[in-house]
């Protein structure tokens, strides 16, 4: 089930760290947001080393549709909602600001970036959408409103934002990886004040980033309660037909269609992690109904952090830990959040004052009703008398049919069949391959 990023890039390969080191910052983490915050770092003139505990770009980041993009579903109007208009637009501006930075990167490389218009569209009338747009016109967003796409299908409607794209992020990884100073198959063993252990070494920083897509550490910033993961599955259709632009529908867990050269990707069928709910048979049917003529290529399935009030957490980890700093919860957006996090970060561990830093901190107020159906969920799962246990938190496990895999409903950690970890935040596998 490898993505078609992974089928025509080589990545670079980094050693294992062998013994002790000392620098100024250290991210843990090689997915996206990680490489990127080292990326930033580095050109700023900061002394930066990143670790990761399997390869850069084998998790999450590897396994996007890698559209950057300020439009992320029906977000706007929500905003508006929660935070007010200004928090609103600052979100849509930094998301713009890192669109703008990618673009700017691809003056010095080739990583497949290609301007696009994005399109958030419906098929069941509208409302939403009609609301969403009025969003857009409040916090003067440029946007038109279409009422037809070259889709497959009938819209309702549709948001066009203009001028945003996407790129290969695999290539985009290979690039910005040259020159770093990163140690592959190196894993965060334990955390003692401004230092890490690993299996070989200890290393030594005076502040330190956590970028392991779901936080690591359970004793500051209350993490296994303010983030839930969710799947999310794609397949590559080869012979589809050409189809310029990025499209998402506005419902919940809908259709996301776009074009990655030969490829046309569908992606959807999300449900939370170790629940009930569609997986690629979502994408399948789409195909089967709109694009008969192709061939299924490749197919996927991805794993996202959602927060509980809709905006990502960026910033310092907790307020009693000022050198140790956070990015997670990216919510199904990674490609232009992991850039806005890398910026963000740099400024505030170089002592600057960042524009957004407020608005993404991860100390924000904890009061939403997400956080109660978290608690709920994972109270249920930790008194359900069953095994295997998640070696996390001691939820029970479920399996997934689907994806043959023992998948936690609490805080997302997956494991294979065997009881190998396949996502965070665990740190562990299984002790004993589980029976089914």
């Amino acid at each position: 089930m490898d993505s078609i990023w992974e089928k025509n890039v080589q990545l670079p390969r980094f050693p294992q760290l062998e013994g002790n080191l000392c620098t100024d910052v250290l991210i843990i983490g090689g997915g996206l947001a990680g490489l990127l915050s080292a990326w930033k770092l580095t050109r700023a003139g900061v002394p930066c080393a990143l670790i990761e505990e399997n390869r850069i770009m084998h998790g999450v980041s590897g396994r996007t549709t890698a559209k950057v993009t300020s439009q992320h579903g029906c977000v706007y109007g929500k905003l508006l909602d929660q935070f007010g208009t200004e928090a609103a637009r600052l979100y849509w501006q930094a998301n713009e600001d890192a669109l703008a930075a990618f673009r700017e990167l691809a003056r010095e490389a080739d990583f497949d970036f290609e301007s696009q218009n994005s399109y958030l569209y419906a098929t069941d009338g509208g409302e939403k959408l009609k609301a969403e747009m009025a969003a857009y016109q409040k916090l003067k967003i440029p946007a038109s409103w279409e009422a037809a796409l070259p889709l497959p299908f009938p819209v309702s409607g549709a948001i066009c934002v203009p001028n945003q794209a996407q790129l290969h992020p695999l290539k985009l990884a290979a690039h910005i990886a040259k020159g770093l100073r990163i140690f592959e198959h190196t894993k965060a063993v334990s955390f003692l004040g401004n230092r890490v252990l690993t299996p070989n070494g200890t290393i030594t920083a005076k502040k330190i980033i956590v970028a392991t897509h779901f936080p690591i550490l359970n004793k500051h910033g209350a993490y296994f309660l303010k983030l839930y993961q969710q799947r999310s599955y794609v397949i590559a259709l080869e012979n589809a037909g050409a189809l310029e632009g990025m499209y998402l529908d506005c419902a919940e867990n809908g259709l996301s269609v776009r074009n990655a050269g030969r490829w046309l990707l569908l992606g959807g069928g999300g449900h939370r992690t170790g629940k009930q709910g569609e997986d690629w048979s979502f994408p399948e049917k789409t195909a089967e109904a709109y694009f008969p003529q192709a061939r299924i290529a490749a197919r996927w399935a991805t794993q996202d952090c959602m927060t509980l009030d809709g905006m990502p957490y960026i910033g310092q980890y907790s307020k009693g830990t000022p050198d140790l700093y956070v990015a997670t919860g990216f919510q199904k957006w990674g490609m232009s959040t992991s850039m806005a996090a890398a910026m963000i970060l740099t400024d505030l561990i170089q002592g600057k004052e960042n524009p957004y830093a407020a608005l993404f901190s991860s100390s924000r107020s904890m009061l939403h009703k997400q956080l109660l159906i978290n608690g709920l969920d994972a109270a249920f799962h930790l008194i359900r008398p069953t095994r295997p246990r998640c070696p996390h938190l001691g939820c029970a496990l479920c399996w997934n049919e689907a994806e043959h895999s023992w998948d936690c409903p609490c805080h997302g950690s997956r494991f294979d069949a065997d009881g190998k970890r396949l996502n965070n935040p665990a740190m562990d596998d299984l002790r004993k391959p589980p029976d089914r």
